[in-house]
């Protein structure tokens, strides 16, 4: 494993994209974001289920729900499954 992080675009063609191969950070395909709004947030998890890329986390150090924007890709399933709402969806700016 390189200490850099390959970029969507160096994937071979066929390639796949799982979390888990933390060699491609596939991030910087986003238009939208996912931003969780933690008083409306119950912790029930059913965004980290249906994440289709694994990017949504509870933290055991910090007992909070983290996205890991490596790897999201904006999809806003997250925030269609999340029945208490707590999650929205905001373009993303790139600085």
């Amino acid at each position: 494993m390189t200490d850099k992080l390959k970029s969507w675009k160096e994937i071979p063609v066929g390639g796949i994209c799982w979390k888990q191969t933390t060699e491609y950070a596939t991030g910087d395909w986003r238009t939208f974001k996912p931003v969780r709004d933690p008083k409306k947030c119950t912790k029930c998890l059913i965004c980290h289920l249906y994440c289709p890329d694994g990017a949504i986390e509870l933290k055991a150090e910090t007992n909070d729900i983290e996205f890991d924007y490596k790897y999201c890709k904006g999809c806003g399933v997250c925030a269609n499954e999340c029945p208490q709402k707590a999650i929205k969806m905001v373009r993303e700016s790139w600085k």
